[in-house]
Formats: structure tokens, sequence, C-alpha cells
């Protein structure tokens, strides 16, 4: 009698820097492997590989780094294993200019910095997302009314007014995760959650085209999250060794493809996603208009049948790298972090009376303005690096607690608070602090790997491995959950920090100040 061969479906979360893939056994839900590749090219903000300098407020990425990271992956994940599905989220917004065929214009034009992807970092978009926010608010009622730079529409208004030759040649100006999967099947599918939040399609208008000259042309409908792209090309099958046929899942935008993964597949749950940047994810039921600040809802775009609020911090463990990068101290990353973590975590809340304003890479909530700047008040000459520190991760935490009350305040109705990825899993001095400034219980998933997990339950739904995200939750994601619950002497310590954060975060003559030095030439 033959032995049955196994059955395995595979996860890629495409993320700021690199890309991780999950395996997972079909039959028993545990994951097998995982691999991590680091993109060649990073993040290019100063330069260009060939040595082009970029402007200021620049972020962009090499699209061949996003197929080298996909070969290795699925390569070290699939060879000789029959794969079923491969599903896939995308940090967000990263769109690209490409040919008919896919082909990203960077290969032609190398020293072109628009023919590039445009990461979500890019702040260089912002003043056409203001004068379109100004010009057309009253079609972005579902994102408060107003679009951000770091979008899709505003990339394509500033590659449109900066580089019309190249605009010109452009036949598709697609998401990078759109992108993707148009390299894994050889067909051009869009996702309905990125077209919905990064791009403003409306199932009943369709997309925002006319805003930027020969957008329309140069987009294409979206398909729902949850259903096929299409199947692994036989070449990608050929290079990774992986036996199929495997089908291959709509993408899914990075921070909401964790949903199912730790059992958020239903309403009055809050969920954070806390990595390099973080996003914060309400789910609802039914429709609520959306709340001041907050900055988009869409229906069907996260998990089919619910409303999802979103909102995020283009800063977060970022904020905390660039510190520990710049100023510990330190013999390398590792040993920086553990060393101040463990200082700050000996120091009581407020003790160094400081303050820090999150906006470190701009502001969403409740403002939508990428030329804000970070702000720390109150350092002395008795100031120390742990004092500093410690204030930057109350600063980002008091910066989730004010999206958490703008979204309770508006009338959603919170009853789990979820705190997931990177930084949730492994810093639970930061879940605490958390914790203590929400007031409230916050529970951690107890799973590796979550965002891949999530994007692999999208692949399995996408195949019909299983019949819905309710039973992929149940069979291959989160089973057990961390509780962290506030300290009340904690607790009220922070309600008083967070009030003044609060008056910062609403003062209009700091956020002049800050335009005024953003707007300084060298």
């Amino acid at each position: 009698m033959t032995e049955r061969q196994p059955s395995y479906i595979i996860g890629l979360d495409f993320g700021s820097e690199s890309a991780r893939g999950a395996l997972i056994d079909v039959e028993t839900g545990a994951e097998v492997a995982a691999h991590v590749h680091a993109y060649p090219h990073g993040i290019m903000d100063e330069c260009l590989a060939g040595g082009t300098l970029l402007p200021p407020a620049w972020s962009l990425q090499d699209a061949g780094d996003y197929t080298a990271a996909a070969r290795a992956i699925l390569k070290a994940l699939g060879q000789g294993r029959r794969v079923l599905s491969i599903g896939l989220d995308f940090t967000a917004s990263s769109p690209l200019p490409v040919t008919t065929d896919g082909t990203p214009l960077s290969i032609h034009h190398p020293d072109a910095p628009h023919a590039y992807v445009k990461l979500y970092k890019h702040q260089a978009a912002q003043p056409h997302a203001i004068t379109l926010s100004a010009a057309h608010g009253e079609r972005f009622s579902h994102f408060g009314g107003r679009i951000s730079g770091e979008w899709l529409i505003a990339k394509a208004a500033q590659m449109h007014a900066e580089a019309p030759t190249l605009w010109a040649e452009t036949a598709r100006f697609i998401e990078g995760g759109d992108w993707m999967v148009w390299q894994l099947t050889g067909d051009e599918q869009r996702s309905y959650g990125f077209a919905t939040y990064k791009a403003q399609y409306s199932p009943e208008t369709g997309y925002p085209d006319d805003l930027v000259e020969g957008l329309g042309e140069r987009l294409s409908p979206p398909l729902p999250v949850g259903q096929s792209a299409g199947l692994l090309s036989q070449a990608w099958l050929t290079e990774s060794g992986i036996v199929g046929p495997c089908t291959v899942a709509v993408a899914v935008i990075d921070s909401h493809v964790v949903l199912p993964a730790v059992g958020a597949v239903g309403g009055g749950t809050f969920v954070g996603a806390l990595g390099t940047s973080a996003a914060y994810l309400m789910l609802s039921e039914r429709f609520q208009p959306l709340p001041e600040g907050i900055e988009g809802v869409a229906r069907d775009s996260s998990l089919p049948g619910l409303w999802c609020y979103e909102a995020g911090q283009p800063s977060f463990g970022d904020c905390l790298g660039w510190f520990v990068r710049n100023f510990s101290n330190s013999g390398d990353l590792a040993s920086g972090f553990a060393r101040l973590n463990a200082e700050a975590e000996a120091l009581r809340p407020g003790e160094g009376r400081l303050l820090a304003l999150d906006w470190w890479n701009g502001n969403r909530v409740p403002h939508g303005d990428a030329a804000l700047s970070g702000l720390l008040i109150g350092p002395t000459r008795k100031t120390t690096q742990a004092e500093i520190y410690r204030a930057l991760m109350e600063g980002l935490c008091f910066g989730a607690r004010h999206v958490f009350d703008l979204m309770r305040d508006g009338g959603l109705e919170i009853g789990r608070v979820l705190m997931t990825s990177g930084l949730a899993e492994r810093n639970p001095f930061l879940v605490q602090m958390m914790a203590d400034v929400f007031d409230c219980q916050v529970e951690v998933p107890v799973i590796r790997n979550a965002s891949c997990v999530g994007a692999a339950i999208h692949g399995a739904v996408a195949a019909g491995v299983v019949a819905d995200f309710n039973e992929g939750a149940a069979r291959f994601g989160a089973r057990e959950f961390t509780c962290y619950t506030p300290r009340p002497d904690a607790a009220a310590t922070y309600q008083r920090l967070y009030a003044i954060f609060r008056r910062l975060s609403a003062d209009t003559t700091l956020r002049e100040a800050m335009h005024a030095l953003c707007a300084l030439e060298n």
C-alpha cells in the first residue's frame, strides 16, 4: 500500500526589509518550517543602487528583491512537497509602475527614482494628497474626507506631475502585493482589500480614477480577498520544486492578514499589529459612520461579511530601532535593545518626567499628515538613555490609545483587545505597558509567524482546503493567548500623562512649527 503524501499550505509575508514564509501541515495544522530572506537593496531612502541621490522624504524599493525572496523561500519550504495553496500579504501601500507584461520600469530606467516601488514610508507624495483632499474631500467619506500621501492615488499624482514621460510609459500602476501575485500566476489579479483601503475603490463607483490623468487605464477591477487568483505557474513549480497544482490567493494587506491567525473573525475585536509600523483594525458586523480621525472603513475587504475600521502609526518599532542604533552605545542592535529594555523596565511610569509624541514618520491618526515629526518634551541634564527610551515606548502606547479612544468614542463596541506581530510576541514589557495605558486587558496570541499563518489561511480558503475563515482560524490559528492585566498604579499615572499627550497632539501652533521645520531648505 502506497503511503499517502503529506499536503501543505504556505504563507508568504512581504515586510519592509525582508520576506518570511511558513510551511503548514494541512492535517495537523502545525508549522513545519519557516524561512526568511532579506531584500538585497533594502529600503532606498538616500540613493539608488547605482548611486543616484534621492530627494528628502523619499523611500523606494526594488521589485526584483520581492521575486528573489519568493524564489528563495518557496524553494526552501516547498521543494519536493505537495503544496495545495500559497497566500501572501504585503506592506501597504507600495505601488510601482510596470509595462504591459508586468516588467517594472526600474528594469528599463535604473537611474530614475520614479521607476521604482514607492514604499509606504515615502512621504514626498503628501503635498499631492493634501491638494486632492482639499479639492475632492466629499468623495472620500469612508476615509475621513481625505487621502494619505502613503496611498496609491497620491503616489500616482506625484509621478504624473514629476515624471510625465515615465508615466506615459506606465501600462499598469499596481500595488506590490498584486504585482507579486501576477508574477506567481502569470495573470494580473488585484486585491479588493488593497483597492478599497489604498486606492479608494468602491463597488458602486469604482476607482476615483479621474483624479490623475490616465490613472483609470493603469488600474483594473479587483477580486475579493479569500478567492483564487490562479494557479502557481509551471515556471515557478519547476524552479521551486513544488508539487502542484497549487492555488495562489488574492493578496492581502500585511496588517489585515493576521486577523484569522489570531482568531479575530467576528465583530467587537480590536486588533493591533505591532511591527516596524503599527496598524489597528476594528471589526464590526454592523456599519457605524467613520469615527473622527480614523483613517478608513470598508466591508468585505479584510474578511467577508465584516466591516473593518483601519488606523495606524507609520512609525512604531522602527522608532525604537532608530534610537538604539544611534544612541545606545552598544556593540550590536540586539544587545542594545536588551540593555535599554531592561533599564527602562526598572523605571517607574513617569519617573523620567518625559513625554514623547509618536510622529517619527509623520502622523496617520488623527491628523493624516506626513509632514509632522516626533517630539520629546521634558529632558534635562540628568535625563538618561533609559528614560528617553521608555518615553518613546510610552509615546507609542499613547498613540495606540488615541486610536482606541477615537474608535470607542465613535460608537464602536469593543469587547476584546488583541496585540500581535513581532513586537507583541517578543516584548512583554511593551505589551504590559499597553495594558496599563489602555487600562484594560490585552491578549497576545501564542503563535509563531502570525502574518505568515494568516496568509496561509487565505490561501487555504481560496483553494477550498477549508470552507471559510472560521474553519481556517480554528484549524491553523492561535489556540492559546497570554493575558496582560492593567496595574492600577501604573494606569493612574499613565492617565495623567496621556492627557498631556492629547493636549500636545491637538496643539495647532506645534504642528505649524513642525511644518515650518519640514519646509526649511538645506
